[in-house]
């Protein structure tokens, strides 16, 4: 599954001959090429958004910083069982350093948008920081469909991206702008290798489940 390289993997793991790190590294510089911007400051979201923010920053220019510490007792926000707890989590989990971030045109980099709840709270932290600007990216492209193989996210109302824009996204965030890498450079993280891309492309490698596999607490 291509989220092990984007999200699940340690950085420092290598899946079949391909180093973890540099290929998160590669989809920064692919998304700094294709999607440029004016700023100050690049930093990304721990700990899986480091990688793209150093190779965003040394592809841009931009100087990179550390714009967002973590709290390393709190564990996976995304898959926790309700709404509320994922919100609850990420303030805990995350706190922004002002003096890295006040009066600076900011570009956060983070490895993918599922829900959009904690990246639109992030986003919000950021400026209470004293952001002038904060320009997303985002080192995935579109999380569109659902995702039976480990991600946990069985159900399309749950994705923020599915039947809306990317500039109805950015609206949602609260951000001065977005920009998702393609699928087209998606497997260059990959080294063109075989993987599972369902929960972009809806292109699933086993027919998916029909019913509504989402336990009595999701619904």
């Amino acid at each position: 599954c291509i989220f092990e390289y984007i999200y699940f993997a340690r950085p420092d793991s290598v899946i079949d001959g391909i180093s973890v790190h540099e290929s998160r590294r590669r989809a920064g510089e692919l998304l700094a090429e294709r999607y440029p911007v004016d700023a100050d400051l690049v930093t990304g979201v721990p700990d899986s958004g480091l990688d793209a923010a150093l190779g965003f920053s040394e592809r841009s220019g931009i100087p990179y910083g550390i714009g967002l510490i973590k709290n390393k007792y709190i564990g996976r926000t995304f898959i926790s069982p309700g709404q509320r707890e994922r919100l609850d989590q990420v303030r805990i989990k995350l706190s922004p350093v002002r003096s890295v971030i006040e009066g600076k045109r900011v570009v956060l980099i983070d490895d993918s948008i599922v829900r959009g709840t904690t990246s639109a709270l992030i986003v919000g932290m950021l400026r209470d920081a004293g952001a002038k600007e904060v320009h997303v990216r985002i080192s995935a492209p579109p999380f569109l469909y659902p995702c039976y193989f480990g991600t946990d996210i069985p159900s399309e109302d749950q994705l923020i991206a599915h039947n809306r824009t990317v500039e109805e996204i950015r609206d949602l965030l609260g951000a001065d702008s977005l920009s998702y890498l393609e699928m087209d450079r998606l497997y260059e993280m990959a080294g063109e290798k075989p993987i599972c891309t369902a929960c972009f492309s809806g292109d699933y490698p086993i027919e998916p489940p029909k019913e509504d596999i989402r336990g009595s607490y999701d619904k």
